[in-house]
């Protein structure tokens, strides 16, 4: 069950400004990934569920930050149904982040007042996806659309709250653009949590470059 209602968590979201991505079989691997993420100034972290038995790394995942990260929030991406978004949430999933606009996943999520942001990539399926409940909007694949079109968007629209995810980077000039152009916080994973992260384990340099990141999403923003 999850322990940050849907209103937390977009609070969150809002306020740090960045959601680290990740996926990774190794249960001990992740767990050092979640604690470096944390230490070094993060308070979500997005599990994209992609490799077999994933609910079962992810189970692993949360009970580890529920008792060594308090305040860490994890949710899970890359969920395609709404079997799947009850299963997660019977871990604990805190929020479900789905590729596609899918209702299945709304209705469920929203009987559970557990924030779900579909991904979305045209201003119908955003109202669309608004008029179901949601807090905040994915916008996937990001780098296909890019800041201009969340400009766009914000126009009409001042009130919707947009997260891209794909073709975010850790670079000032990256993220001023995304920001500037009114998004609410942003999605990052292998840019972020590079394979060579992973591969050598330097859970220093991840805790790094996750405050470096924030900090200059601060920097943007004021």
């Amino acid at each position: 069950m999850a322990k940050y209602s849907r209103l937390e968590v977009a609070q969150v979201m809002k306020d740090t400004g960045m959601v680290p991505l990740f996926f990774h079989s190794d249960i001990e691997l992740g767990k050092q990934v979640v604690k470096a993420c944390y230490d070094g100034g993060a308070r979500l972290m997005e599990f994209t569920s992609r490799g077999d038995f994933a609910h079962e790394v992810f189970g692993e995942l949360n009970k580890y930050a529920l008792k060594e990260c308090p305040g860490m929030i994890l949710g899970v991406g890359s969920v395609t149904d709404a079997a799947q978004a009850s299963l997660y949430m019977s871990l604990g999933a805190n929020f479900i982040v789905t590729p596609v606009l899918r209702e299945d996943i709304a209705t469920v999520c929203n009987r559970r007042k557990v924030l779900w942001s579909p991904g979305c990539g045209t201003l119908t399926e955003i109202c669309r996806a608004e008029e179901l409940g949601c807090e905040i909007v994915k916008l996937f694949p990001g780098d296909i659309y890019g800041p201009k079109f969340v400009k766009g968007i914000k126009g009409p629209q001042p009130w919707t709250s947009i997260m891209p995810t794909g073709g975010v980077t850790p670079e000032e000039s990256n993220l001023k653009g995304w920001f500037d152009a009114g998004v609410t916080c942003v999605g990052m994973g292998s840019q972020l949590i590079s394979k060579d992260i992973l591969t050598n384990k330097d859970m220093d340099g991840l805790k790094a470059k996750v405050a470096e990141a924030l900090a200059i999403i601060k920097k943007v923003r004021s």
